[in-house]
């Protein structure tokens, strides 16, 4: 009752201080709905106001960008850096470029971020930053002068040990690049400032690929575990939404464990091949071109766009991989998988399905992994890459790849455990969460009030 009682009031302030901040409320309203039995069997998180000082970043950043577009025009924009919590280490977390980016979206990822860098072991603490900038469209010397302009100000806040930064939606290697020339000619210092680099030039082997595999080496084992399939996705057919990196390279992986994915979407549309999808076409496309995935059909006869992607969860599957954005599945969207015979969803993007569809999930036992959980592996191969940039060493992509699939199988044991022993058998979220929630608090209470 205590438990129940703390947790409200702490729900309460975050809404009260963080008003019209939906995303954010969410993310922490999930994360306190599972802690009563860990507040019940550990009370001195409350005595030492754990709770209210997790959901209060330690900094907040807010900056303007101006810049100058081709034509010649003077354009701003707002950037932001949430230094969520660094009691596990420097602050880890990836700038988004989007134009819905705001407050409310920055704090909700950094929030996440602390308990999924939690869950990989890493001593990484939690950050996230970006802009309502939206690079689609923009040529490669209007996306430098943004990065330039955005890295002229956030340089301050960001080194090797202090928080280091990565990328997100609208933000790859590109990005990255001209962030970290304009930090490296500021600062006249190369060091492990960033990752996510190129490879020539600091990046780790599989880091592309890390968010996409993680979340499917992580899938596997969890099917494996509850006996869902001997021994891979061998004949599976897979739904995936998005067409960026992850879905991307989840799709590699899936295709690489005999499985067949069907679908792949962007903000437009979606593409359904029931032959399986085509994945150098896919490439092409959004890699090489930077097209829309409609350009899919031109090439592919058999295959069908659909505009809009209201209706990607109506295609019928084994393994659902929601990979493109917050709250994409909602719990109509659920129920039409249950119906469809869906054993499995994991979470590619940050927080696609909403709390209603994670619920019919659960209700009808269907295997459901968080994606603080289940997309955790492109910020496992960033703690990677920070590593490998102190050690000054090139690590081979078997190395990578293999530390990247130990540390995807650990985090589902800590989940599984977590969840076992406080009351949640099978519920990944509350596993995910209490995982991740303890090693942080622990930190936070060897260190003190600070």
């Amino acid at each position: 009752m205590v438990a129940n009682t703390v947790l409200q009031a702490v729900y309460e302030q975050v809404v009260g201080r963080n008003p019209g901040e939906a995303e954010f409320h969410q993310a922490v309203k999930e994360v306190l709905d599972c802690l009563g039995p860990v507040l019940e069997k550990h009370p001195e998180y409350v005595e030492a106001g754990i709770l209210e000082r997790l959901v209060e970043p330690e900094r907040q950043i807010i900056f303007r960008v101006p810049w100058q577009d081709d034509r010649g025009e003077f354009r701003v924009n707002r950037g932001f850096r949430i230094e969520f919590n660094s009691a596990l280490g420097p602050y880890k977390g990836g700038i988004r470029f989007h134009p819905t980016v705001y407050l409310g979206i920055i704090k909700f990822l950094g929030f996440e971020q602390v308990l999924k860098n939690s869950l990989t072991g890493l001593m990484m603490g939690g950050g996230k930053g970006g802009a309502d900038f939206d690079p689609k469209g923009k040529s490669d010397a209007e996306v430098m002068r943004f990065c330039q302009s955005f890295m002229t100000e956030l340089f301050r806040h960001i080194g090797p040990d202090t928080d280091v930064p990565a990328g997100d939606i609208g933000v790859g290697e590109r990005e990255i690049g001209f962030m970290f020339g304009q930090y490296k000619r500021i600062r006249n210092e190369f060091t492990g400032a960033f990752t996510g680099k190129g490879l020539e030039w600091g990046g780790l082997l599989v880091r592309t690929e890390a968010t996409g595999y993680g979340l499917v080496y992580i899938i596997d084992e969890a099917l494996r575990d509850k006996g869902k399939t001997v021994d891979d996705l061998e004949g599976m057919t897979v739904s995936i939404s998005g067409a960026g990196n992850v879905a991307i390279y989840a799709t590699e992986k899936v295709q690489q464990l005999g499985g067949k994915v069907v679908t792949l979407s962007d903000s437009n549309g979606f593409i359904y091949d029931p032959a399986g999808v085509k994945l150098d076409t896919v490439k092409q496309i959004k890699e090489v071109e930077r097209k829309r995935i409609k350009e899919y059909v031109a090439t592919h006869k058999n295959a069908q766009y659909t505009e809009g992607c209201n209706d990607i969860w109506n295609v019928k599957c084994d393994i659902a991989l929601p990979c493109a954005t917050q709250n994409e599945l909602d719990e109509a969207a659920a129920q039409t998988l249950v119906k469809n015979g869906c054993i499995a969803v994991g979470e590619g993007a940050n927080m696609p399905c909403t709390p209603e569809a994670v619920r019919v999930f659960h209700e009808n036992n269907v295997l459901f992994l968080p994606g603080k959980a289940a997309n955790a592996g492109g910020v496992a191969v960033s703690g990677l890459e920070m590593a490998q940039n102190s050690q000054r060493v090139s690590w081979t992509f078997e190395k990578a790849d293999a530390e990247l699939k130990k540390i995807m199988v650990t985090i589902y044991q800590n989940a599984s455990q977590a969840a076992e022993e406080y009351g949640y058998p099978g519920n990944f979220v509350a596993g995910a969460n209490i995982a991740g929630f303890i090693k942080v608090a622990n930190a936070m209470l060897a260190q003190g009030l600070v």
